[in-house]
């Protein structure tokens, strides 16, 4: 519960610096339409998520804030979900914002703040689901759960295996993604100005061939990875942060709605210089989370290939964490005691109900995890990645575990 006065402290924060926009009303305005703050959903590095209703006609929204102080957050890194957002969509299992802001920070002249619009889901995410079955000592029922899995898998299959876009829709999906990125280096270059700094690191003289080389591989890579790619073509992005916590639950309960783009990466990533690997090593650290990560992230090596087989390893580890209630890798470091990542990096885990349990008993013969699913989660988290399946395997591997299991009675 520590967490709670953290959020009060920004919610305070979040209300007083709106008052000071419209005195005496706790209100944002996004581009021409006011909303009024009604909560914190939740927070995390320099984001926060707040419901927010719109004042014309009391439809509720959940609204995303990103602080961007400058050379900590760039405003282009904030608003690559946004370009991110603009090309996947229209898509039934990948969320799309609605609208976007970028805004002069009122209590720091030196910060930016980036506001996402999005839609709001009354049922939250899978993280909130695998709490209250923690909480209650319930589980999800294994057909369901299958289920809200292959929608996140077909979620994936569309950035898999993205198409580049040709004709009217496809340009103006295009174009809209260039003009946010535009949007976001033209705020960072305010606020290097702001500070009598160069707008651009990539040309400052001390930096060296083989760091931009990295550099450029890493910023603006969402629509500039396109670039020579004839409409039709494939261009294959990985989402690189697949956890329960980024996966929405529509209103009805069935459909899974994957968020959060702002750690997609144009995919294979050839690893070809060290500095290329310790950047897409730090950037694994900060954007993709621990006890979900691959472990070919963990450790990147020049002369690899990083590519959509770390969203199937990412995809088995949210699988397990609904079946047992954490991650994998959670649970096995805190059962030996060891060091996480050593655990990712061994491929060491099990299912709860097999080997010696430490104390604990047996997990009884009802609750325990039916073998066909067992073996999803299994195929998923291979060390090795060429021994994961691609997507196209793990759906039809889904497809058949479905078919095959027994119904529920889980529909509401």
């Amino acid at each position: 519960m520590g967490s709670l006065g953290s959020y009060f402290l920004d919610a305070v924060y979040s209300f007083t610096n709106c008052m000071v926009c419209f005195p005496g009303s706790p209100q944002l305005k996004i581009n021409s339409r006011s909303f009024k703050i009604l909560r914190l959903l939740g927070e995390g590095g320099f984001s926060y998520v707040y419901l927010v209703q719109d004042t014309s006609n009391q439809q509720l929204f959940a609204l995303k804030k990103i602080r961007c102080p400058f050379g900590q957050e760039s405003v282009s890194l904030a608003l690559k979900e946004v370009e991110a957002y603009s090309l996947f969509s229209p898509h039934p299992n990948i969320i799309h914002s609605i609208d976007y802001s970028v805004a002069s920070d009122k209590s720091d002249a030196q910060a930016k703040t980036v506001y996402i619009l999005l839609p709001y889901y009354r049922r939250g995410n899978l993280q909130d689901m695998i709490n209250a079955n923690l909480v209650n000592h319930t589980k999800f029922p294994e057909k369901r759960l299958m289920v809200l899995f292959l929608g996140v898998c077909r979620a994936l299959k569309a950035m898999h295996q993205y198409k580049v876009k040709g004709g009217p829709g496809g340009a103006k999906s295009v174009a809209q993604a260039k003009k946010v990125r535009k949007e976001g280096a033209r705020a960072d270059a305010e606020q290097a100005e702001a500070m009598e700094m160069r707008p651009s690191r990539r040309h400052r003289e001390d930096q060296d061939d083989e760091e931009q080389e990295a550099e450029g591989l890493l910023e603006g890579e969402v629509t500039m990875a396109q670039e020579g790619v004839a409409p039709g073509g494939e261009r294959a992005y990985a989402h690189r942060d697949i956890k329960p916590g980024n996966v929405m639950i529509a209103d009805d309960g069935k459909t899974p709605i994957l968020m959060d783009l702002g750690s997609l990466a144009p995919s294979p990533t050839p690893i070809t210089s060290r500095s290329l690997a310790l950047q897409v090593q730090d950037q694994a650290a900060e954007h993709s989370t621990m006890p979900y990560r691959a472990p070919e992230l963990f450790d990147v090596k020049t002369g690899s290939v990083v590519d959509t087989k770390v969203d199937i390893w990412s995809l088995g580890c949210t699988l397990y964490a609904c079946l047992v209630g954490k991650s994998p890798f959670e649970a096995r470091s805190e059962e030996t005691g060891g060091s996480l990542s050593i655990c990712v990096l061994g491929g060491d885990w099990r299912f709860p109900d097999e080997g010696p349990q430490r104390g604990k008993a047996k997990a009884p013969a009802e609750d325990a995890v039916s073998d066909p699913v067992k073996d999803v989660v299994r195929k998923c988290l291979k060390v090795e990645p060429s021994e994961r399946p691609d997507v196209d395997e793990l759906i039809q591997i889904v497809e058949g575990v479905i078919e095959g299991l027994p119904e529920d009675g889980s529909e509401d």
